[in-house]
């Protein structure tokens, strides 16, 4: 793409509040549902791996994320709560922050969050006309993305904010994946699982490599990975010259679930992100789970590499929030929340369920996208539940409440997700417990249905 005059130089940006930081002077031209509707149909340009269109917008924008610092986070599960743990615990210590977060659960300013509060409705609106007016001049054949055109915004916002420490989630997979433009400095890869293999390969190893593929010369990584993904991280890592922290549980961090109070983690951190020290730093999160008990490692860790003080990685720890995983909402009956959305998050989200529903009788309320490996996960989601009430979460690539009943050959399929909400509470009863899964997209959906409510 041939490039364009630069609509914004680094010279022009200021710090100020969240709603203030990301926008230029004035208001949108146009008004907000026109907006939002733009950014709805960039999604027609679907999902087209590569850098090349971010680069080319990111010129338009005058390259806002050149200079940018902090944590790309790469990985099959647990990215978002990695994020959200590092996030809290960079504001604990005094920093200006930004947290890139995919997907949005209820509103679309939950994927730009400035120091530790979302983009208002309108600012995000503001800032989308701005990338959006860019990204209309691209070439025929070559327009942004909707991820792309998101990836963009979120990394002027953060230039715009002048944030101290970035905390940039990854799209689906890494090497192509449009974040991968920016080097921060430092790389997290959480856990590696089988999950897009149309996009990312059929194999662990394949997956591995394309999440790997955010590693740059000289950064810091920190990876709880197993084998066979850790010998393709490490591989990569030593290729370019990047150091790298395996952490392994028993030997790095001892921890323990808590019930629905969270996790507690003893994690040795090492001497200001160097060598171990042999002196653990005992940390307690109310994200729930044994899942958070290696998230919280992880990002312990990565906060230590980013020169985080030990005192404010355990008081972002303890104060962190990250709706819409292990989510419990009270009620009758009380409502379990989780985006588990592939087999491997499903079957960590078995584990849990028992002891967290107490003896009550459960009834699952899932929607997925068609893409996943939904005759596996459908199964596990049977047994975890006493009786499944089938949904469709709405979009092109979600599934059909008809067609995920008879994948499973049983349940109750309904449409839309407020009458299937509904359809659960009713099967599940004052007494019993409705457990919500299979897509984030769902969660969202639900939550939007209990504020409404």
């Amino acid at each position: 793409m041939e490039t364009a005059a630069r609509a914004v130089t680094h010279g022009e940006r200021s710090a100020a509040s969240p709603g203030e930081s990301v926008a230029p002077e004035g208001t949108a031209a146009e008004p907000l549902t026109s907006i939002m509707a733009r950014l709805d149909a960039a999604g027609r340009f679907g999902i087209v791996p590569g850098l090349e269109r971010t680069r080319w917008l990111l010129d338009r924008l005058g390259d806002p994320h050149l200079g940018l610092a902090g944590v790309l986070i790469a990985g099959t599960n647990g990215k978002g709560s990695v994020a959200a743990l590092i996030d809290s615990m960079a504001r604990a210590a005094g920093r200006r922050t930004a947290l890139l977060a995919k997907p949005h659960l209820v509103r679309w300013g939950e994927r730009i969050v400035l120091d530790g509060e979302p983009l208002p409705e309108g600012g995000f609106g503001t800032l989308a006309e701005e990338v959006l007016d860019a990204a209309d001049q691209a070439p025929s054949g070559e327009h942004p993305t909707q991820f792309e055109i998101l990836t963009a915004m979120g990394f002027l916002a953060a230039a715009r904010h002048r944030v101290e420490t970035l905390i940039c989630e990854v799209g689906m997979g890494g090497r192509l994946d449009s974040t991968n433009v920016a080097d921060l400095g430092g790389c997290v890869i959480t856990n590696i699982a089988l999950d897009h293999r149309e996009w990312l390969g059929d194999s662990v190893e394949a997956i591995a490599a394309e999440k790997a593929g955010i590693i740059k010369s000289g950064d810091w990584v920190v990876t709880a990975a197993t084998e066979p993904a850790r010998s393709v991280i490490a591989a990569r890592a030593g290729s370019v010259g990047a150091r790298l922290r395996v952490l392994e549980a028993g030997r790095d961090w001892r921890g323990t679930r808590r019930g629905r109070a969270g996790v507690e983690v003893e994690v040795d951190l090492g001497a200001a992100g160097g060598p171990l020290t042999g002196r653990p730093v005992a940390n307690r999160s109310p994200l729930p789970g044994l899942v958070q008990v290696e998230n919280l490692a992880v990002a312990a860790t990565a906060a230590a590499q980013l020169g985080i003080p030990a005192a404010s990685i355990v008081a972002g720890a303890a104060s962190v929030r990250w709706p819409g995983r292990l989510q419990w909402v009270d009620g009758s009956p009380p409502l379990l929340l989780d985006g588990a959305h592939n087999p491997a998050a499903l079957a960590a989200l078995s584990s849990e369920v028992t002891g967290l529903a107490g003896g009550r009788r459960v009834v699952a309320l899932f929607g997925a996208m068609v893409d996943k490996q939904l005759d596996e996960m459908l199964p596990l989601v049977a047994q975890m539940a006493d009786e499944v009430v089938l949904t469709s979460v709405g979009g092109g690539r979600a599934a059909s409440a008809a067609l995920l009943a008879g994948m499973l050959g049983g349940g109750t399929a309904v449409e839309p997700v407020a009458e299937a909400l509904s359809e659960a509470r009713h099967r599940a009863g004052r007494s019993g417990l409705v457990l919500v899964c299979g897509s984030l997209a769902l969660v969202g959906a639900v939550l939007a249905q209990l504020e409404l409510g």
